[in-house]
């Protein structure tokens, strides 16, 4: 074999171990989300409500960027779908996903890999076993440096993110809860946050099971 064909064997295995291991898709590219038609927002409020049993079945890209851009994207240049006291924007939304823990990235309106596994042992699966059957869960993390240091701040945020959420979900008819049992540090670990961040609720989403 020649230096040439060596090397063009080694790289060809090279890329199919970074491929098998997905270390090529550490950043998937969401599609836009829909921002039109829906439930009317009064019928939305009418099915709202928490859910407690689920069906353990991925949810669709399209429907992940959709909830994403409801829970905390961006509706103007700078401006998020949320209020958010003094502007703060304090929030970043981690999405734990059967393959692995993503921060979404509203800008770009992407996912980036943060942690590759399931990772549900975080999240109180033995007081609420319904976690296992939840393809998703929101994660909200507020940064108490951005908030200026007042602890209410983000504990108010949050509601607004989560309601979005609810609404959505009734919308479209999928379940949801927001949910304020599971292990902080070992998220916080995980997720890599820094000592202002703090994880303050977690959200499950995913077909109800009827």
């Amino acid at each position: 074999m020649t230096g040439l064909s060596l090397r063009k064997c080694l790289c060809a295995a090279v890329l199919t171990i970074f491929t098998t291991t997905g270390a090529m898709a550490q950043v998937i590219t969401l599609p836009a989300p829909v921002r039109t038609g829906g439930m009317p927002l009064m019928e939305a409020i009418a099915h709202r409500q928490s859910a407690h049993e689920y069906v353990n079945k991925p949810l669709d890209r399209q429907t992940i960027a959709d909830l994403l851009w409801v829970a905390y994207g961006f509706n103007r240049a700078d401006k998020r779908v949320v209020p958010s006291a003094m502007n703060s924007q304090e929030f970043t939304v981690y999405a734990l996903l059967p393959d692995g823990a993503y921060r979404y990235e509203a800008k770009d309106n992407t996912l980036t890999l943060v942690a590759a596994g399931e990772h549900k042992d975080l999240l109180a699966n033995k007081q609420q076993p319904y976690v296992n059957d939840v393809p998703l869960h929101l994660v909200f993390v507020g940064d108490k440096a951005k908030a200026r240091g007042l602890r209410d701040i983000p504990l108010m945020d949050v509601g607004y993110i989560s309601q979005n959420v609810y609404l959505y979900c009734a919308s479209k008819g999928l379940g949801t809860v927001a949910r304020a049992s599971f292990d902080k540090a070992g998220l916080a670990k995980l997720l890599g946050l820094t000592e202002s961040q703090e994880v303050i609720l977690v959200q499950a989403v995913g077909p109800e099971k009827k």
